[in-house]
């Protein structure tokens, strides 16, 4: 957004908070709706907004800000730690919008599992994280605008192979997903469906708020357990709830507070499936940039990181294990001859050269600092592409030869009709080398992660 339309956007809040509104910035993060942080009158609050335009499959469904708001008020009468909502409605410049107060605290996960700060408060935010939990699930989820929703495996598959896009990992996951199904608990509850690492606000005393409500809905309230669990919310820590602890000290304290506990069985269901799900949002938020509809290299790079995701279920069902592999860059250099007639530095070299100034460059806010970084990647990424591809390529075509496929869609169906589970071995060293040449382009660190 240019400094004309932020001015735009300031003056809008101006008018519906009979307010002075200064310091407006836009906020990184947030995949599918804006975040601003600014002042009104000197009040520290947030602005989340839809996006002006936000055509095509990830849209957010109509009237999104209004169930928000009213999830957030039912999540205040549950005694769930939530920001105090403002105001809300249809139209800031033509968008539907939210406005809360700013709490105080941090999001970013990294900081939470790393630094020194919250070093007292990490070994007890699993057990207060399964108690805010067990509240949130005390939600009628009558209280839940919109139609119910329906069967989430059913839904899930079905938003899969909408793209059209066969991934034989995915089908092996489907295929596990629908045999291990557990019994029906008979619990249903409102659930979060985005508590995680990264949506939650905490100081040193704690958790300050539960943010992100947009996903909400109801279902069997070990969906919100397992998604805790979900290894990409980990980043990087070896404990499964949230990187903060360990599942039984999730499970007490929710527990404590009044809820019932999943078996460890309902709980792995719920973290595969969690796996599974945060794959199809990223293809999902990548349609995106492969529509058209938004150019963000935010949402290209999404794209790259479903392979993540697969790698998460190879891992998360035993079929493969982790593996420390060279960067290919580490290895080839960056001053490549260029092929004639073009002349030097190669476009290896020239990639490398913007890439150096991305991260070098000095960007004045985080969001620039934030899509610095995403770029950057994005071209460390293409200059793997660039040396491996032919290989992958060639390796992928022998592999599927060998299962008397002609490509990735047979093998896909044939994984979900069982017509090679005699070479279901055979098939799952296919897909795992799958995956890896993938990741070695994508995120070769990401094949050593747990």
């Amino acid at each position: 957004m240019s400094g004309a339309d932020a001015n735009g956007l300031g003056e809008a809040l101006a008018g519906v908070l009979s307010a002075e509104v200064t310091g407006l910035r836009r906020l990184s993060g947030g995949a599918s709706r804006e975040t601003w942080s600014f002042e009104a009158d000197g009040r520290a609050l947030i602005l989340r907004r839809e996006p002006p335009s936000s055509p095509g499959p990830s849209a957010p469904p109509p009237g999104g800000m209004a169930r928000e708001a009213a999830l957030l008020a039912a999540a205040a009468e549950a005694g769930v730690p939530v920001p105090r909502l403002v105001a809300h409605g249809d139209a800031l410049l033509g968008t539907p919008y939210l406005v809360m107060e700013r709490l105080d605290g941090e999001t970013i996960p990294r900081r939470l599992l790393r630094d020194d700060r919250f070093a007292g408060v990490r070994p007890r935010l699993a057990r207060e994280l399964g108690g805010v939990l067990a509240r949130i699930h005390t939600i009628p989820p009558e209280r839940i605008p919109g139609p119910p929703s329906g069967d989430p495996l059913a839904e899930l598959a079905a938003h899969h192979r909408g793209f059209g896009e066969p991934r034989p990992a995915v089908e092996l996951a489907l295929r596990w997903l629908e045999e291990h199904r557990p019994p029906s608990s008979g619990r249903r509850a409102l659930v979060h469906g985005d508590f995680r690492n990264g949506n939650l606000m905490i100081d040193e005393s704690g958790v300050r708020g539960v943010l992100d409500w947009e996903l909400a809905h109801a279902g069997d309230p070990a969906e919100d357990l397992g998604w805790l669990c979900v290894k990409a919310w980990r980043f990087g820590s070896p404990l499964p709830a949230g990187g903060f602890g360990t599942r039984e000290d999730l499970l007490d304290g929710y527990a404590a507070a009044g809820g019932v506990p999943p078996t460890p069985q309902e709980l792995r269901w719920w973290e595969v499936y969690g796996t599974l799900r945060w794959a199809v949002l990223c293809r999902h938020q990548a349609e995106r940039f492969l529509s058209g509809s938004d150019p963000s290299v935010e949402y290209a790079v999404l794209g790259r990181k479903v392979c993540e995701q697969e790698h998460d279920l190879l891992l998360a069902l035993g079929l493969t294990e982790p593996e420390k592999a060279a960067d290919p860059l580490d290895a080839s250099g960056a001053a490549a001859e260029a092929p004639a007639p073009h002349d030097r530095p190669s476009a290896h070299a020239l990639i490398d050269a913007v890439t150096g100034f991305l991260l070098s460059a000095e960007q004045p806010d985080d969001r620039l600092r934030f899509h610095a970084r995403v770029a950057a990647g994005a071209l460390r990424i293409a200059r793997r592409e660039l040396l491996l591809a032919d290989g992958h390529r060639e390796a992928h075509r022998a592999r599927l030869r060998a299962l008397g496929c002609a490509d990735d869609a047979a093998l896909a169906a044939a994984i979900r009709d069982g017509t090679l589970d005699g070479r279901r071995d055979e098939v799952v060293a296919a897909v795992r080398a799958s995956v890896r040449d993938k990741l070695l382009v994508a995120n070769p660190a990401y094949l050593n992660t747990r």
